[in-house]
């Protein structure tokens, strides 16, 4: 017969084996609660890359793989369901894409999702993760950028080359080149972009959207000019990193950067135009100081992969003995914001300063124009008519234009 020791010990094992049971199931309900679940899927095509970004709402493991013949990129995400989300991605890919031809989504194995993303041609893909920011929750990223970067300098000559065989009846002799005088260079920033909407109005209007329609009506007109042609930092919807627009300027040899921004504050009674140019020892006023801050935290919204490290930009960025060129910036904001006095109300009487990450060139003189504030209901208004965006490109061009005329560009290569 038992005793009462072992009759306690056996109710003991029995307590702690249900606890045990319990805590298992705790622990199973835990990991399912857990699992990441996709929330949102958007692609980005544009020449220079394709963005794909899955933005999820835990933390989710996953591996990516480079397949050849034919070139494909194989990614798995592990503990996802293959929800409706998921399932529009191939939807989501246009036959236009410059790296996309296709994507397949489906089950690979118990509690792993496979993509298998055709390719149209080799690629460098960066695969990285955001932590959540602004309205964004987990985001796994997948930049597809070409084997072979173009460049843009030359991709611009090209096209020059070919509009003076235009001029000329397209005629062209075997290794001609075209007989130009000295271009002015211009490079033309539209702010934001792809996964970064930039400030928000009322009415939803989006400022990448608003800066890149003012742009190119501004490229249209310079490119008129007969001794002018201009470049965007992006011609579509995507994103692109604050350094890497300074960075291409430098790389077309740009005489000027303009940066294009419609921006939003704190109160919706916020209004005018306003021109910034860098500064490195504090912002000229509390409204710029804000503005520069939550422009530059545009890179944390939009996206950029910390782990790509860029010495060359590095050193650019710190580079910033420049106080020829800041003359020069500022000697154009003066001329821009005259010409935008005569459309709009001004913000401020006199340009304004800021650290602004995107104008940090070293060498070309450069200027960030609030067209502005789209957060004001009636500006607002004013930034969707197409009439007030003709009225701006004509008086930032004027004022380049007046800037020049006093300003003659130095020379350089004819081809340059």
């Amino acid at each position: 017969m038992a005793s009462r020791a072992d009759e306690f010990s056996s109710a003991r094992r029995d307590v702690l084996r249900f606890a045990a049971a319990s805590l298992t199931l705790l622990v199973s309900r835990a990991g399912f609660a857990a699992a990441p679940s996709i929330l949102g899927v958007r692609v980005w095509p544009a020449p220079d890359y394709t963005r794909i970004t899955l933005e999820h709402d835990q933390p989710l493991k996953f591996s990516h793989l480079l397949v050849k013949d034919p070139e494909r990129l194989v990614v798995d995400l592990e503990g996802v369901e293959l929800n409706s989300v998921l399932s529009s991605l191939p939807n989501k890919i246009i036959d236009s894409d410059p790296h996309i031809k296709l994507i397949r989504a489906g089950r690979n194995k118990p509690g792993v999702v496979r993509l298998v993303i055709e390719l149209k041609g080799e690629v460098k893909p960066q695969v990285f993760t955001l932590q959540p920011v602004g309205a964004y929750g987990h985001r796994l990223v997948l930049d597809l950028y070409p084997a072979e970067a173009p460049d843009p300098l030359m991709a611009l000559l090209e096209k020059g080359e070919k509009s003076a065989g235009r001029d000329r009846g397209g005629a062209k002799e075997p290794g001609a080149k075209p007989d130009i005088a000295r271009l002015v260079t211009i490079v033309l920033d539209p702010g934001h972009g792809g996964e970064d909407p930039g400030a928000v109005g009322r009415g939803g209007s989006q400022e990448k959207a608003v800066t890149l329609s003012i742009a190119r009506r501004l490229k249209a007109r310079i490119d008129a000019e007969p001794n002018m042609r201009s470049v965007l930092t992006r011609d579509d919807d995507f994103f692109i990193p604050l350094g890497l627009r300074v960075q291409k300027a430098r790389r077309v040899q740009a005489d000027l950067f303009v940066s294009v921004h419609a921006d939003a504050f704190m109160k919706p009674t916020a209004r005018g135009s306003s021109v910034f140019v860098l500064s490195e020892n504090g912002a000229s006023s509390t409204a710029a100081r804000w503005l520069a801050q939550r422009e530059n935290a545009a890179d944390l919204i939009g996206g950029v992969n910390i782990g790509v490290k860029d010495p060359y930009l590095a050193r650019t960025l710190l580079d910033l003995s420049q106080t020829a060129t800041l003359n020069d910036s500022l000697k154009l904001a003066n001329s821009v914001l005259a010409q935008i006095a005569a459309i709009n109300t001004l913000h401020k009487g006199q340009v304004e300063q800021a650290g602004f990450a995107v104008l940090k060139a070293p060498d070309i003189p450069s200027i960030l124009v609030e067209t502005a504030f789209i957060s004001n209901p009636e500006e607002e208004k004013r930034l969707n008519d197409e009439a007030y965006q003709d009225q701006m490109a004509d008086a930032i061009l004027k004022g380049i234009k007046q800037y020049f005329a006093k300003n003659p560009p130095l020379a350089k290569s004819k081809l340059a």
